[in-house]
């Protein structure tokens, strides 16, 4: 079974509470692989009509919407984990209610991957929320960014805040489309 189908089984059966989608704050982060999170979730938004509302509350930018809290912490990445424990502590959410959604370059682009718990995996923003949450018992997707020829080329920390390729952008819609409909 395709991972999406995974996912979407796995939110029918279960009570997702809080989507957190992994980014960089600010506008020179906009479009690179690393906010691929921050992108899902304000395509979803589009889709659905939504508008993010400023908060100052838990260092994020936020929103409650179809009963679920979405939010794109404002921390940098490899502190993301302190904004996802504040919502869940203050909300008194499960981890098992919590859905994180990150970019990983280990996956080929427009691909994806669904696992209810697990290590980080090199992911320094699951690491974090590992060490917030204490735990590695939490639903992620894993959404695919890798172009190992590119990645050869400028290595991994270059990679992850570089912009997306031309032919990666024309296929962007319509993976996060897929990603969103599959997803909530």
């Amino acid at each position: 079974m395709q991972a999406l189908e995974i996912l979407k089984t796995y939110i029918i059966i279960s009570n997702m509470k809080l989507i957190v989608g992994f980014g960089n704050p600010g506008s020179e982060y906009n479009f690179t692989r690393h906010n691929l999170g921050f992108l899902t979730l304000d395509f979803y938004f589009k889709l659905k009509n939504l508008e993010w509302e400023p908060h100052e509350k838990f260092n994020a930018i936020w929103k409650k919407a179809d009963d679920r809290i979405f939010i794109k912490p404002q921390t940098f990445y490899n502190n993301i984990g302190t904004s996802v424990s504040s919502f869940k502590n203050f909300y008194k959410i499960d981890n098992s209610d919590i859905l994180i959604i990150c970019d990983d370059f280990n996956l080929k682009f427009g691909s994806s991957r669904f696992r209810e718990r697990g290590s980080a995996g090199g992911n320094n923003g699951l690491k974090s929320i590992i060490e917030n949450l204490k735990t590695e018992n939490f639903p992620r997707l894993r959404l695919g960014t890798g172009n190992d020829e590119l990645r050869k080329k400028i290595g991994d920390v270059d990679f992850v805040l570089s912009k997306f390729t031309e032919s990666e952008k024309s296929a962007l819609p319509a993976f996060l489309k897929d990603v969103c409909e599959n997803m909530l």
